[in-house]
């Protein structure tokens, strides 16, 4: 069967078994077939099937057993194949007769395939998940095989299996590290429970019948393209089907392929004309190749379009209808599969122009998957686990386990206003974990995590107190949330820090979302700070100190110094004063003479999109300087930000403001930054740097100094604006 399993009455396969059918098996079949011209033939495996059987499996499997002889198959609730095919008979028994039965080639299989498939999806009431074809025909991607339909979601709306396509040319290396390329940057833009994504090798491509199991198919090779898969390629989509081309040689009628060397590899300014007329523009990468309409044949342009700013205007994105059965390919020859740190781009001007683009670039991308068909929203949002405690020293083991059976009830919980704890030695999957009510594991001796190392994080963690006894969850709802019911109780000393992997609920300042994907470094610290303290009569500073010691973290490491990471007022880490890829939310409640206050943190490590991430500074830093900086890890990071912010805190208290602003100055992004304020039309100001409290000052042109505080307004980096918020 190539690699698929149809059936028609709603049960679960519980064994294959390959067995080598003798001649006369295949002629009784095709006997079978041609004495039923009414029905659809069951497609059956045809003589290239050469696996031995097991010992024993042919007492059970043989000619009369009617698994082996094609018994029809009981049409579901979804239809009844049979019906289908009626009307062609006389075809189906011709291709009977001349394929052998080869799936492949046989249109009646093909249908009948089809039609199975969506007898099996309606056969059960419960929830049948879709039967993806896999094109790699290998164990890749096994564990993202099937796409659940939930609450009655449909993926799409065409029937076929949710699958999305890569065809990137040979089997080069070159080939598959571009395979690799595209295929992560649209896994970061559909939704990743709606879709599969396979590779597409040219020998499948003309071989298996993917046209009918492909939703999109993506064309990503600069290779020519032989004829015969082109004509592959142009029947798919003559069926309805969609392509989407990605700086390839695929081209359809009246469309032409111009290279310029001129703009090879370069960065330009397009003009993107969104489906519904609005246009966002945007630094890109060029490929050197622009669309010219064919003399004589005339080109039907969609509503998609990019051009460049330029005297020619050269056409770089074109969307082009084919056929009559809805048919279409959006095709590029910009490089929107590429980041802004793609050894491709040459210089650090270019890069800092790619950067500053690189949310539009995502945007762009997503607005030609949706034009396609595909759904971009995110519909999954990932299950929640339990908690892990840990000790990064074993010397507050004791302590720790005193204080629990002191704290916890009978049943081994701990209960807040918004947070219930339960203390377990181990997880079960019949435990509850939900936002408010979580299991915390206490025994470590088992626990492994792919986004947190115990032992990398112990290494890092240098400090008297803070981030001591660690609460991780590879996904939560919100780090903050975890120290609620803990924060007021745990002695200070052992230095409470939550950590997740990922979180669903992620918070930003003034209410705003932080989003929380897999690639973050995601925290939120305890720390106590005594009212009669420099540190406690300037409260404001606790997030510049932060801020800080994020920068800190990755720039005093040797070899990193010159990273270009800093600190943006008041709560922001920055790339330059380019792209934001961190921030800091600080929530202080005063309890008598202490302030207890929750540090939450988040800043990007490893994920490059929809911004850009501290790993691609490193490898831009590598490109340029023809360095060797190992990328960073996520523990190993949240491990050096606390020690550095344990020290800043320190040197606080002993020196007040004076202590710390050198090096805050040293990082931040604002020296000599020249700023309206309240509006575009506001007064014109210098800012000169921050106040004894940590507010931010600027000079005004009449002279006058100006405190601006955090929370009255919102700093919009890119246009030099202070905006008030809207009360």
């Amino acid at each position: 069967m190539e690699d698929r399993l149809q059936m028609a009455n709603g049960l679960i396969p519980q064994k294959i078994v390959s067995v080598h059918l003798q001649d006369s098996t295949l002629q009784e079949l095709k006997d079978q077939a041609a004495t039923k011209p009414s029905r659809s033939p069951q497609p059956s495996p045809g003589p290239a099937v050469q696996g031995e059987p097991e010992p024993g499996v042919m007492e059970h499997v043989g000619k009369d057993d009617p698994a082996v002889l094609g018994a029809e198959p009981t049409p579901g609730r979804g239809g009844a194949p049979g019906n289908e095919a009626a009307g062609e008979s006389d075809r189906g028994e011709a291709c009977t007769e001349l394929c052998g039965l080869h799936l492949s080639s046989c249109h009646e299989c093909l249908e009948l395939e089809n039609s199975t498939i969506e007898s099996i999806r309606f056969a059960s009431a419960e929830d049948i998940p879709d039967l993806p074809y896999d094109a790699s025909g290998g164990g890749e991607g096994a564990a993202e095989a099937t796409c659940p339909e939930r609450e009655g979601r449909r993926a799409n709306l065409t029937g076929k299996a949710p699958n999305i396509l890569f065809y990137v040319g040979s089997d080069s290396q070159e080939a598959l590290d571009r395979l690799q390329q595209v295929r992560a940057v649209l896994a970061d833009c559909v939704d990743p429970d709606s879709y599969t994504l396979y590779h597409l090798p040219e020998e499948r491509a003309l071989r298996d019948p993917w046209p009918d199991n492909c939703l999109l198919l993506v064309v990503a090779t600069r290779e020519p393209i032989p004829a015969d898969v082109q004509q592959r390629f142009l029947a798919y989509l003559s069926q309805g089907g969609k392509v989407l081309g990605l700086s390839s040689s695929f081209t359809l009628a009246g469309c032409r392929l111009t290279g310029k060397d001129a703009l090879q590899e370069t960065v330009q300014s397009l003009v993107f004309s969104k489906a519904d007329q609005s246009q966002v523009t945007l630094s890109v990468l060029s490929s050197g190749c622009v669309y010219e309409q064919e003399p004589g044949e005339p080109l039907r342009p969609g509503q998609l379009q990019g051009r460049l700013e330029n005297a020619d205007q050269d056409r770089l994105i074109v969307q082009v209808p084919f056929g009559a059965r809805g048919g279409e390919a959006v095709l590029c020859q910009v490089h929107l599969e590429l980041p802004p740190s793609s050894a491709v781009v040459q210089t650090e001007g270019d890069f800092n122009l790619l950067t500053s683009s690189n949310p539009r670039r995502c945007e762009v991308l997503k607005e030609i998957l949706t034009t396609l068909g595909l759904s971009c929203d995110v519909q999954h949002v990932p299950a929640l686990t339990p908690l892990h405690l840990l000790l990064a020293a074993e010397e507050v083991r004791d302590p720790l386990l005193r204080w629990l059976e002191r704290r916890v009830d009978a049943g081994g919980v701990i209960k807040s206003s918004q947070l219930s704890l339960t203390f377990v030695p181990s997880y079960s999957p019949e435990m509850e974990v939900t936002p408010a009510a979580l299991p915390v594991v206490t025994d470590a001796t088992a626990f492994s995590s792919a986004h947190f190392d115990l032992e990398i994080y112990r290494q890092n963690l240098q400090t008297k107190q803070l981030g001591k006894v660690i609460l991780f969850a590879e996904v939560t709802s919100s780090t903050m949330n975890l120290l609620d019911g803990l924060m007021f109780e745990m002695p200070q000393e052992m230095g409470l820090i939550a950590i997740a992997g990922r979180q669903t609920q992620g918070k930003g300042r003034g209410g705003n979302a932080w989003l929380s994907p897999a690639g973050c470094a995601l925290s939120t610290l305890l720390v106590s700070v005594p009212l009669r303290s420099p540190l406690g009569q300037r409260i404001p500073f606790v997030q510049h100190l932060m801020s800080l010691a994020v920068v800190e973290a990755v720039r005093s490491i040797p070899g990193y110094q010159d990273i270009n990471l800093r600190v943006k007022w008041p709560n922001d880490i920055y790339y330059s004063d380019l792209m934001k890829l961190g921030g800091v939310l600080v929530n202080s409640t005063l309890v008598g003479e202490t302030f207890y206050i929750l540090i939450g943190c988040g800043f990007n490590v490893t994920n490059s999109n929809p911004t850009i991430c501290i790993n691609d500074l490193i490898t831009e830093y590598n490109k340029k300087h023809g360095a060797d900086l190992a990328p960073l890890r996520a523990d190993c990071l949240i491990a050096r930000t606390v020690t550095a912010l344990e020290g800043l805190i320190d040197t606080f208290q002993d020196a007040g403001p004076s202590g710390v602003l050198p090096l805050y100055y040293k990082y931040w992004a604002h020296s000599a930054q020249r700023i309206r304020l309240g509006s575009a039309e506001g007064p014109e100001a210098w800012i000169v740097g921050l106040d004894d409290s940590g507010f931010l000052q600027v000079h005004q042109e009449g002279g006058q100094v100006v405190t601006v505080h955090p929370d009255g307004n919102s700093f919009d980096m890119l246009r030099n604006l202070i905006v008030p918020k809207q009360r």
